[in-house]
């Protein structure tokens, strides 16, 4: 019995998808007396029930060495095809934080989506992230972890796709689910080509297999490119980073699963095959430098963004971008760090300024001002994400970026400088953002805007909370750099950095003397930034131009030659039977000379080139 919920974490999953599946009859065409709401209180119910097994099951395997489940699922001659699964406390400590944020995420709907009668749709579809979510992180197969990550991508363009009668909603789902599948369909050539290379699917088997193996310089190249595709996607990252902007077309508590911990499965998944991305120096090299063109980006054009959910969406970029950089250089471990970390910052972002834009109707930051005498408690919870998502001791940020800056200070000093860049950057963002809405004077927009209703404040304290004190949690956890061997320059110039950006915004932000909105003296040179480095006109000028004359020469050869053709064969047929059917007089002996004349002829133009040659 001590060990029943973590022989049985296999049913962690389960427990959002037996919600989504009762939330059914809710649905508009099945019930309606009692309304939508039993619909969320069910999924909450079934996600309570799931945090509660993995945080007892978490406890029961704490400290204690990983093991495995594995269950059959496919067995034919030659192949053999198991789900995997890993009891540690990496894989239920991360089941814990999904579970927990879903549950925020699903209170804070019932409040924020309180008139809305999608409830049924939406509750459903964050079980199914849930569920996905948490078997992909317990899983220890890349090839179930690719089918889940097929499975989150058909979430994705669902939720994002939930107000269906919006255009700017269908083109954003649309856009993400096909930007994923890019991705997707290349990281499937690697699941494909790996197994007769290493002869297994499993993680653990696969690291084991990579600190062996002798491979072929070329052939690894082309696998890390391959396994790279699909996290690139997922993550957002440049150049296939569009999606995540457009996705925030969603509702706001959607958001807040999917800008924390639904793009970071792709990095998840990076981490687990990174012992194969070591293969190849030319696939490690290119990991790290596709996260720091990305963080670098992504933080430069949230700076120039006036949409707050646009802010939020190149943040997450940026951070992941981070992560990227340390899976590149090796840094497994303090990836993950920051992925607890930051996911606790960027909910507690997106909860403090979602309660906001539904009060007031806009996501304009350009119509906010002094919300800090009516909002004292949201502008409390952004102050705690942001100072949580930089390098500002002694919250949590700092002891997530010191392991990744030590790992860079000797043997990439380049992306030290980068990570130090973007953390400032990033610290002037967050200030910038809490400027436009809490500082400066009071705008008709912001006149009348109280706190929200508890519904709203209560899941965005507790997580504030918890984001306080996750510092000690690390205590605890003992997962905290040894100072012993870090470098105090590094720690002392990241708070520098943090502080730079920081003050820098207060100077501009909190300044009710500086003129805003903020204009650069280059306008060509802000349109820059603003327009995302005019990648969407980029692509259309490039890929989708090339993708559109392609299309039309296709058509133009299925509709002109080969339909042309197939309508000659016809018309010919047609033509030949309508002539044909004049010499039909129903005397035997006229079909019997047809066929000895056709058959004199087919034998005179068969011995013809003979005759010739005589």
């Amino acid at each position: 019995m001590p060990d029943f919920f973590s022989q049985t974490i296999w049913l962690i999953p389960c427990y959002a998808l037996i919600g989504a599946g009762l939330a059914l009859p809710w649905s508009p065409g099945f019930i309606r007396r009692t309304g939508p709401r039993p619909a969320g209180y069910v999924n909450a119910l079934m996600t309570f029930m799931a945090f509660v097994h993995s945080l007892i099951a978490l406890i029961q395997t704490w400290k204690q060495p990983p093991y495995s489940l594995s269950f059959e699922w496919l067995n034919a001659p030659g192949l053999t095809i198991s789900l995997d699964l890993e009891v540690s406390s990496v894989a239920l400590g991360a089941c814990v934080l999904i579970t927990g944020l879903n549950l925020v995420a699903q209170i804070y709907a019932i409040a924020y989506l309180e008139m809305d009668w999608g409830w049924a749709r939406l509750y459903s579809l964050l079980g199914l992230f849930e569920a996905g979510m948490c078997l992909l992180v317990l899983c220890s197969s890349l090839f179930f972890s690719y089918v889940i990550l097929e499975i989150l991508t058909l979430g994705t363009y669902l939720i994002v796709g939930i107000w269906y009668n919006q255009s700017l909603v269908v083109t954003g789902a649309r856009d993400a689910f096909l930007t994923k599948r890019v991705g997707d369909l290349i990281l499937l050539m690697a699941v494909v080509a790996l197994l007769p290379l290493s002869g297994t699917w499993n993680f653990r088997e696969l690291a084991l297999w990579a600190q062996t193996v002798d491979l072929d310089p070329t052939v690894a190249t082309l696998l890390a490119l391959a396994l790279i595709a699909g996290p690139v996607a997922k993550c957002a990252q440049f150049p296939l980073h569009l999606w995540l902007d457009e996705a925030m077309e969603g509702p706001y508590p959607a958001t807040i699963l999917r800008n924390t911990v639904v793009v970071s499965t792709g990095a998840w998944v990076l981490i687990k095959v990174q012992p194969i991305l070591a293969l190849s120096p030319l696939g490690s090299s290119v990991v790290f430098a596709i996260g720091a063109a990305t963080a670098v980006g992504t933080s430069l054009i949230s700076v120039a963004q006036i949409d707050v959910k646009r802010v939020l969406s190149y943040l997450t970029s940026a951070y992941l971008g981070i992560i990227f950089i340390a899976v590149g250089v090796g840094a497994t471990q303090a990836a993950l760090v920051l992925l607890l970390a930051y996911a606790l910052a960027m909910s507690l972002l997106i909860m403090s300024t979602g309660g906001i834009v539904l009060n007031n109707i806009s996501q304009d930051l350009t119509q906010y001002g002094g919300l800090w005498s009516r909002r004292p408690i949201s502008g409390l919870c952004l102050m705690v994400g942001g100072l949580s998502l930089i390098a500002l001791p002694p919250f949590a940020g700092f002891w997530s970026l010191v392991p990744i800056a030590d790992a860079l200070w000797d043997n990439h000093p380049p992306l030290f400088a980068v990570v130090l860049a973007v953390n400032a950057i990033v610290a002037f963002s967050v200030t910038r953002l809490f400027g436009r809405m809490f500082a400066g004077v009071v705008t008709d927009f912001t006149r009348r805007s109280p706190e929200g209703l508890w519904l709203l404040v209560l899941p965005m304290t507790v997580v504030a909370g918890v984001t306080l004190h996750l510092p000690l949690l690390f205590v605890q956890w003992q997962m905290l750099p040894d100072w012993a061997v870090v470098n105090p320059v590094l720690a002392v110039l990241l708070t520098g950095s943090s502080v730079a950006g920081i003050g820098l915004g207060a100077l501009v932000y909190l300044n009710p003397n500086w003129p805003k909105p903020v204009k650069l003296s280059s306008q060509a040179l802000q349109d820059f930034f603003a327009y995302d480095f005019y990648t969407p006109q980029l692509y259309k000028g490039t890929i989708i131009f090339a993708v559109d004359r392609i299309s039309r020469a296709v058509y133009w050869l299925d509709r002109y030659i080969i339909d042309g053709a197939v309508n000659l064969v016809g018309l010919a047929t047609v033509f030949s039977g309508e002539t044909l059917k004049y010499n039909t007089s129903g005397r035997s002996q006229f079909y019997a000379f047809s066929i000895i004349l056709s058959v004199a002829i087919f034998i005179v133009l068969t011995i013809f080139p003979y005759v010739s040659s005589l």
